[in-house]
């Protein structure tokens, strides 16, 4: 829980302006284990790596807080709203 830096695991237009590194801010200590890894858009370490992030097609679905992640997490709440004007 708190702040916390993920990395990368796919290229997308949503991630485009996200690098490893970068902090978001998780509330909660659980997190999805996806049956699929393809779909692992981000990862965070904590005492082990987890999944952060999934994304298929058009679906995005993170388990840190981008609304309480300040630039960064603005940052990916706009790409998120604007998802259909993204170029791949």
């Amino acid at each position: 829980m708190g702040w916390n830096s993920v990395t990368k695991k796919i290229d997308s237009p949503v991630l485009a302006d996200i690098a490893d590194g970068t902090h978001f801010y998780f509330v909660h200590s659980y997190y999805v284990r996806p049956a699929d890894p393809s779909i692992v858009a981000l990862t965070c370490d904590y005492g082990g790596e987890f999944c952060a992030m999934v994304a298929r097609d058009s679906l995005y679905a993170t388990q840190f807080h981008p609304e309480k992640s300040q630039a960064d997490g603005l940052n990916l709440l706009k790409r998120f709203a604007h998802l259909g004007n993204l170029v791949a």
